[in-house]
């Protein structure tokens, strides 16, 4: 903002500019001033340095009680630059900020659980890290919990999304609660990995930051093949790996839980224990509320199992009429998903849904977001 002083208060300008008062007005210096109010004539005066001055009040936007400005020109009416003071940034900025750099997704963390798990040397593990990882692929979930109503509804629960909000709650049981949760148990595998391994590897500073889950969309996400180098029996090796893992996959969760602060979408991934490996589910949650027709929900899902390959779905609901739409990266998974519609339309019917749409289309979705991608070129 520009402000061009048209005179001074108490004596004329050019008097004052000739005199010490204005010696240190020279153009590009920087000079403290406050607004000191508004005379009879509407114009509001400044002090400046040691000088006060008048000059037109800003439209719609009102002066702090102590600013900076700085003299861009000189002459009978200069012109000042106001400087104004940084609002510092909000803690949720901040932290995402911080997260984002560190996080990274499930898979490579799962490969690291699955090749440890296969390691005879496990068992001369530290007593008190042993549980700890057998806690954390306790609290995978299995297909057969998700394809149930409730079962997908406590594995949302315990994803860590809402794992702070569980503990604020009364009468909660803490101990069952970080038993069951995937942010509990990576909290506490953390903790003691830190201990063991107190020298973590750095961050690399140079490659570019992925942005949030929600600005990125539903992405069915593969399983991670572990380096060659890792593949031997060297145990240490495998749990500096999964040190880092298991922090990046903590940035992971709590980047999701800063983004759901600002909103009204959830985005939430749970491991799930498939055939010979583990895979991810990931699950998009979000209530639209529509002036005329009230509110509805949109619920998508992405994953990738190896024999089906990549699958992405969205199931709209406004009152009892439900649309579904399905995509598959296979054609022979559009086939065997078509196969089953007969059945799905006859569980649906039995629960009051009226179904509008039901298809499934070959090749997987453009992902599109209508959030903000301002951390998009954030760098590590």
């Amino acid at each position: 903002m520009i402000i061009q002083p048209t005179s001074l208060a108490a004596l004329a300008w050019a008097g004052a500019a000739s005199g010490s008062a204005a010696e240190s007005w020279r153009i590009g210096t920087v000079l403290s001033a406050r607004p000191l109010g508004i005379n009879q004539d509407g114009m509001m005066v400044l002090q400046i340095g040691a000088l006060a001055v008048e000059t037109e009040a800003p439209s719609g936007q009102q002066l702090p009680s102590q600013f900076q400005v700085r003299v861009l020109t000189l002459g009978a009416q200069p012109q000042l630059e106001v400087i104004m003071p940084k609002m510092p940034e909000p803690a949720t900025q901040l932290a995402m900020r911080e997260r984002l750099p560190q996080q990274n997704g499930y898979a490579p963390l799962l490969a690291t659980l699955d090749a440890l798990a296969q390691r005879p040397a496990l068992r001369q593990l530290p007593a008190y890290l042993r549980p700890a990882l057998a806690l954390l692929e306790h609290v995978v979930r299995t297909p057969a919990e998700i394809t149930r109503g409730e079962g997908l509804e406590e594995a949302i629960k315990r994803s860590g999304l809402f794992l702070e909000a569980q503990l604020a709650q009364p009468h909660l049981d803490m101990a069952g609660l970080s038993q069951e949760d995937w942010k509990g148990a990576l909290l506490r595998l953390a903790s003691l990995l830190d201990d063991y391994l107190p020298a973590r590897r750095a961050t690399s500073s140079t490659s570019e930051t992925p942005p949030p889950l929600q600005q990125r969309g539903l992405q069915a996400q593969p399983r991670a093949m572990l380096p060659v180098s890792l593949l031997d029996d060297d145990v240490d090796a495998l749990l500096n790996q999964l040190h880092g893992e298991v922090h990046a996959a903590l940035a992971r969760v709590e980047v999701a839980q800063l983004e759901a602060t600002t909103a009204s979408a959830w985005m939430i991934e749970i491991p799930l224990q498939g055939e010979d490996g583990r895979d991810i589910l990931q699950i998009q949650l979000q209530q639209n509320t529509e002036s005329d027709t009230g509110s509805s929900w949109t619920f998508g899902f992405a994953i990738d199992l190896p024999a089906l390959g990549p699958i992405q779905g969205e199931l709209q609901l406004r009152d009892l009429r439900l649309a579904v739409r399905l995509w598959a990266e296979r054609s022979d998974t559009v086939h065997r998903l078509e196969q089953q519609f007969g059945a799905l339309r006859h569980a649906l019917s039995a629960t009051g849904l009226i179904l509008d749409q039901l298809s499934c289309q070959q090749g997987l979705p453009h992902s599109t977001s209508q959030h903000s991608a301002i951390l998009l070129r954030t760098t590590a």
